[in-house]
């Protein structure tokens, strides 16, 4: 099959700006922002003359330093005709030649993240910290008001010495539930949480920093995020001192913002090498339950899965719901109290791991609310408290599909179906970062 392609060639020189930058430097960034399929070259000749009578060369007896340059851009013709309008405005100096060209193949080879990004490029910069003597009922405070879930510690230069994150904060800390939860919690519930956290400072419950230099590549940065099982790096100078921080959705941004709509490549047949599919990275062994399943049951599936989602499936196994632990919060917020304090209670971490002054009480809100919900966890089905419209993902979708709907919609877990609509599984970020950067 011989495919529609043209090549544009630009013959110019070295002096020749745009925007105050060299002509070439901004034409390349200019393909290169298109995300489409396009090779973009530069090639700097070591000889030549202009029309106006000028003489370039390299002669050691006469030297010159505005050296021809010609600038090759090959790409669907289709797409050619788009970006010619513009490569005329662009250019004051030099030709431009275009001519469709027979090609017989394209491939390339995939890459979730284009090779030449640093950390730097996709970091965020100037994260909110905690200092070694900040109370950690501060640092509980500061990510409920944030998108985030954990956060740098510094000593007094500034330099990464820890972070805190949720994790930290639960098993370490003594914080009863997730963050997510806590918010939801109510005023009175969050208050007692807060002053029974803010006995202890960061350095006691922080987990030592792995940091990595801001001029390291993005690639080198994921590897390392592997390697040690993390979900964020602090970022330094060249002197250690923290810069920025970068997190798994920092990288899944990026993948969104840097690389080219992949489909659109394979829909101009050009074969596109080492793609990675859902169904290569989703978790089979998730739970589900069927509509009329008591909310009793369901909140025990939830507690014996760590990945803290049940999703609800009619007879046939087609998907139609999910719940989590914030619904069932939501679904009984006229029993808050009672809820709550059954979540502690059952939550893998439950109240032996709260100082003594919070178990006290927890213990004495169960006494009183415990009974009055009992009752209604096992009238209620999961139909009634299942997330209906919950964002869903087919198992035959691409990894980037996936990065790009999950960083859009802010999902940490989406549930996998087939193309009958059949519940597959769940992907996470966890098993995105693992799975899907193994081909890096």
């Amino acid at each position: 099959m011989v495919l529609r392609y043209s090549e544009i060639n630009i013959f110019t020189n070295e002096e020749t700006r745009y925007n105050g930058a060299p002509l070439y430097e901004e034409i390349v960034r200019y393909v290169h922002g298109l995300k489409i399929a396009a090779r973009c070259m530069v090639i700097r000749c070591i000889e030549g003359c202009y029309e106006n009578g000028e003489m370039a060369t390299q002669s050691v007896m006469v030297a010159s330093f505005n050296m021809p340059i010609i600038i090759k851009i090959v790409l669907p013709s289709a797409q050619a005709d788009v970006i010619l309008p513009t490569l005329e405005q662009m250019i004051d100096e030099g030709i431009i030649t275009a001519q469709e060209i027979n090609i017989r193949c394209h491939k390339t080879h995939k890459q979730l993240i284009p090779r030449h990004l640093k950390v730097k490029d996709m970091m965020t910069p100037n994260p909110k910290v905690a200092l070694l003597s900040t109370p950690i009922s501060d640092v509980v405070q500061l990510l409920l008001s944030s998108t985030f879930t954990g956060v740098p510690v510094v000593d007094e230069c500034y330099r990464p010495v820890g972070v805190i994150s949720q994790g930290d904060l639960i098993y370490r800390g003594g914080m009863p539930v997730r963050l997510g939860l806590l918010a939801e919690s109510g005023n009175d519930n969050l208050k007692a949480v807060l002053q029974s956290l803010s006995i202890k400072k960061a350095k006691e419950i922080m987990s030592p920093a792995v940091s990595i230099k801001e001029d390291e590549l993005l690639t080198e940065a994921v590897n390392l995020m592997l390697k040690r099982e993390l979900k964020r790096l602090p970022v330094t100078d060249e002197k250690g001192k923290l810069t920025g921080i970068l997190s798994r959705m920092d990288i899944f941004r990026t993948i969104t913002e840097q690389t080219p709509d992949w489909n659109a490549f394979r829909k101009q047949n050009i074969p596109v090498g080492n793609i990675k599919y859902v169904s290569d990275i989703m978790r089979r062994d998730t739970h589900t339950v069927l509509p009329d399943t008591k909310v009793d049951e369901v909140l025990r599936i939830i507690h014996s899965d760590d990945i803290q989602r049940v999703a609800v499936v009619d007879k046939n196994g087609v998907f139609i719901g999910l719940i989590s632990d914030m619904n069932l919060l939501r679904a009984f917020s006229d029993q808050k109290e009672g809820i709550w304090v059954y979540f502690l209670r059952k939550l893998p971490f439950r109240r032996n791991r709260l100082p003594i002054g919070q178990n006290r009480f927890f213990l004495e809100q169960e006494d009183n609310k415990d009974n009055v919900l009992s009752g209604n966890l096992h009238s209620k089905t999961a139909a009634q408290v299942m997330k209906s419209d919950s964002i869903t993902i087919l198992e035959s979708s691409t990894v980037d599909e996936a990065i790009r709907l999950m960083t859009e919609r802010m999902i940490k877990r989406l549930p996998v179906i087939d193309s009958e609509g059949k519940f597959k599984g769940m992907i996470s970020r966890e098993s995105l970062l693992r799975t899907g950067f193994s081909m890096l």
